[in-house]
């Protein structure tokens, strides 16, 4: 439990004094991408001072959020417990509601793996997934690789390297296989179309075509 106590008896109190420390939520967020080693959570957050980051675990398993766990020819990971991945809606629905206000990225801001993973997981909508898309995606040095399909989202990290717990997908080439930036969010919005995200480069289409790309913002678009 974090040393900061708000002497209040109350449910919000209690979740904010287990997981609002400051960089814990973004541990969970990365932990519900898969389980990691510290020096994965390290190298995807790598403004964390490292003292914070070991407190931060510290606090999260002693509330009983997270584990850690020996998994062979990875050693010891953390991952969240059944307690911690209860967190999952809460923590897609903060992604939905803070997209609201991103406005633009600051010079130093970076796009990791697993916050781009979350994000499209925050903005996928499986009420449209009836369809199939296998996708790829790359932003700046991160590249993951997606598919949809059955009503569900499966998210593969392939640049940076991925750690050595990440999933593994099919093979084969993905029909849809693009670049973007920090603008991807007005596509995501609908405050550009796909034939205007392409036509303004915010959207590099390297394979695939213009419908793959519409099919992509039906499954998925966040309400700005």
């Amino acid at each position: 439990m974090a040393a900061r106590s708000y002497g209040q008896y109350c449910g919000i109190t209690t979740a904010a004094e287990l997981i609002t420390e400051r960089w814990a939520l973004l541990i969970i967020r990365d932990l519900l991408v898969g389980p990691r080693r510290y020096t994965d959570l390290n190298q995807g957050l790598p403004k964390i001072p490292t003292n914070i980051l070991a407190a931060r675990l510290k606090e999260l398993q002693e509330g009983g959020v997270i584990r850690r766990i020996p998994i062979p020819k990875c050693g010891l990971v953390y991952e969240l417990t059944d307690y911690g991945r209860d967190l999952e809606p809460i923590v897609l629905a903060l992604g939905r509601w803070g997209f609201r206000s991103m406005g633009d990225p600051k010079d130093d801001d970076i796009v990791t793996a697993d916050s781009l993973t979350m994000a499209l997981r925050t903005a996928f909508r499986p009420e449209f997934a009836s369809a199939s898309l296998d996708f790829q995606i790359q932003v700046d040095a991160v590249e993951l690789r997606a598919q949809v399909g059955g009503g569900e989202l499966r998210v593969v990290q392939i640049a940076p390297p991925a750690p050595p717990v990440g999933g593994v997908l099919p093979g084969g080439e993905p029909e849809l296989k693009f670049a973007t930036g920090p603008d991807l969010r007005h596509l995501i919005a609908g405050t550009l179309t796909p034939a205007e995200a392409v036509k303004q480069n915010v959207v590099r289409i390297l394979q695939g075509d213009l419908t793959s790309l519409e099919r992509f913002t039906t499954l998925f678009h966040v309400d700005s």
